[in-house]
């Protein structure tokens, strides 16, 4: 069988709405015969002919199937950084609580026991992880799971910290807001 047969196959069989997402790794599993140079190429023409479309570097997406398309950055995240405590904080929880009605489309923002650095996913968007020391066990009664979006939601308390630790503009949070959270 053609590998790109044979992955478009395997792909159809496995993806769903909550599987729609594959590293490279996962998919080079699919066929391990294939050198690098045979693996790349056939990456390359399994996305020239949308059978998979390239989220950014290294994960690519299934469009067959009926994806939630907004929530592709969190899940993205999520994959990106699986080895890594990261948590929705400053601008996105900040915006999702409606403590600030301004926030740059298809960005979101990811505290993250990883280093700092803006993923550019394309037509996606962009992922910013912000560097912490926090561990899950310091801020247990912070944050809460958001099986939505597959990742840790930071507490509009923790969120505004988290601002003003890493000092970010808080010049668009409703302070009045903020208030009836804390």
């Amino acid at each position: 069988m053609q590998p790109i047969k044979k992955l478009a196959e395997v792909l159809g069989a496995l993806a769903d709405r909550e599987h729609y997402l594959f590293s490279r790794h996962d998919l080079e599993a699919v066929m391990p015969q294939l050198s690098p140079a045979a693996f790349k190429a056939v990456l390359g023409r399994a996305t020239n002919n949308n059978l998979l479309k390239r989220v950014c570097r290294g994960l690519y997406l299934y469009p067959k199937v009926n994806y939630p398309g907004g929530l592709v950055l969190y899940h993205a995240a999520s994959r990106l950084r699986a080895n890594e405590f990261n948590y929705i904080s400053l601008e996105s929880a900040l915006s999702s609580a409606g403590i600030i009605s301004q926030i740059p489309m298809n960005w979101i923002t990811i505290m993250s026991t990883g280093r700092t650095f803006t993923v550019d996913c394309g037509e996606f968007g962009h992922i910013e992880f912000i560097h912490t020391k926090k561990k899950l066990d310091r801020l247990a009664m912070q944050v809460s799971y958001d099986s939505d979006c597959h990742l840790w939601r930071a507490s509009v308390s923790q969120a505004v910290q988290d601002m003003e630790s890493t000092r970010r503009s808080t010049d668009l949070v409703d302070w009045e807001v903020v208030r009836e959270f804390i």
